[in-house]
């Protein structure tokens, strides 16, 4: 393994020691996704569903709800606790201590109508993903794919580039990351990538946006969950904190709106 893969998986499994505030941190996914999931992949109750990477359940839960037998494959012990306890009322939804790449698969190859991840599958080998995913799945079976990302356009005005300004001052190393936002250098091209894979169809894709209110304290608690924000030395990250504290009580009254947009890949297993 190379240095840059043993940072990737140090960074990945950051997300467990902080699963309590991951899971009261981070926004979930709006309901109409999971409504659109199932009408696009032609499942619904009773369907097998696997979940890759679940955290918290905040995918999971959704899925229980709507009578999936979901079989979850968690990395950290302490995210797959808080998904287990949300799951008390689901008898036909597990939580899986393992790895996707090291959990065998073998007897349940071909068996699943769903593979589902909900912002994790970008933490699994690339060489695995997609090919795992594939074996997982029953001849039209479907897999469908999640993300969060941050939305200026549904962002208190300015913010956004404001919070890049303070991390360049006080956080260089992450400033990269907060570049001008343009199609061409920080959206990978998602669909692309499952449809080069030679495994699945070309997805369908559905984009949801909404927007979560945060005072000072609540978007610390946010960053707090980031593991590139957690891997930061603590001298760095103190004053990185207190320059955001600074930024969102002085010049926007003490209380922010960051947009995000739900991104749905579904595409069908060739």
């Amino acid at each position: 393994m190379g240095h840059g893969q043993e940072n990737a998986g140090h960074l990945r499994s950051t997300f467990d020691s902080v699963a309590t505030l991951y899971d009261e941190a981070r926004p979930g996914y709006p309901e109409h996704l999971f409504d659109d999931l199932a009408s696009l992949s032609g499942t619904g109750w009773g369907a097998k569903a696997l979940e890759i990477g679940c955290g918290t359940g905040q995918a999971t839960l959704p899925l229980a709800r709507r009578g999936y037998c979901v079989l979850c494959v968690e990395l950290g012990e302490s995210l797959a606790a808080i998904t287990r306890g949300k799951l008390s009322e689901h008898p036909d939804a597990w939580v899986l201590v393992s790895s996707f790449e090291e959990w065998p698969l073998a007897k349940l190859e071909g068996t699943f109508d769903l593979v589902v991840s909900a912002t994790a599958f970008h933490w699994v080998a690339p060489a695995i993903r997609y090919r795992k995913s594939a074996q997982a799945l029953r001849p039209g079976g479907s897999l469908a794919l999640i993300w969060n990302r941050p939305d200026p356009d549904g962002s208190s005005e300015g913010f956004l580039e404001a919070l890049e300004d303070v991390h360049r001052r006080e956080a260089p190393e992450l400033a990269p990351e907060r570049r001008p936002r343009t199609r061409l250098d920080w959206e990978p091209d998602k669909a692309g990538d499952i449809e080069r894979s030679g495994l699945f169809e070309k997805p369908e894709e559905r984009v949801y946006r909404f927007g979560v209110a945060h005072d000072a304290q609540s978007y610390l608690r946010l960053l707090g969950t980031f593991s590139s924000h957690r891997a930061l030395d603590e001298r760095t990250r103190e004053g990185l904190f207190a320059a955001v504290v600074r930024l969102i009580d002085e010049e926007y009254g003490g209380r922010v709106v960051e947009g995000y947009r739900s991104e749905l890949y579904v595409a069908g297993r060739r």
